[in-house]
């Protein structure tokens, strides 16, 4: 894993979301976006942090922000999250998981003794111009949320 930094300029993509329509990244220009990758849809830990960011996401707006989640999850599964939790945010599907390589958050990792490649639970905030403003990867799933607002709020 060759973790993209603050400073770097995020790499650009076009994603299906979670309704099968095409995302580009150029369409985020003068917003700022918080692109949080997750390992996969409805479970426990995601589900804790995507609601999170469902409850905070008037509060994000006030800050010129927009939130995308990213998993390698089907574009169906991404659907049956957003509908089942009532997220009021896009999911991309990253099937392939060439995004999350071009961030470099796939990579190898160990549950119960077992060593696959996935998806490392890391955020990233993306200011106006396309670049890389923050990297978040010290949080708890059920407080992503606030450590995204505190940052914002004391920049």
């Amino acid at each position: 894993m060759n973790r993209l930094v603050a400073g770097d300029q995020a790499p650009s993509f076009n994603l299906q979301d979670d309704q099968g329509n095409t995302v580009s990244s150029a369409d985020f220009a003068g917003k700022k976006v918080l692109i949080y990758f997750y390992p996969k849809a409805l479970t426990p830990g995601c589900i804790t942090q995507a609601c999170g960011l469902r409850d905070v996401k008037d509060e994000l707006a006030e800050h010129n922000t927009l939130i995308y989640g990213i998993s390698p999850d089907p574009v169906k599964k991404l659907a049956n999250f957003v509908n089942k939790k009532e997220l009021n945010f896009p999911l991309l599907s990253d099937e392939d998981h060439a995004i999350a390589d071009a961030f470099g958050v796939w990579g190898e990792k160990k549950f119960m003794g077992k060593i696959y490649d996935g998806i490392h639970r890391i955020s990233f905030l993306i200011d106006e111009q396309g670049n890389i403003e923050k990297v978040f990867d010290k949080f708890k799933t059920k407080d992503h949320h606030q450590v995204v607002l505190d940052y914002l709020k004391n920049s």
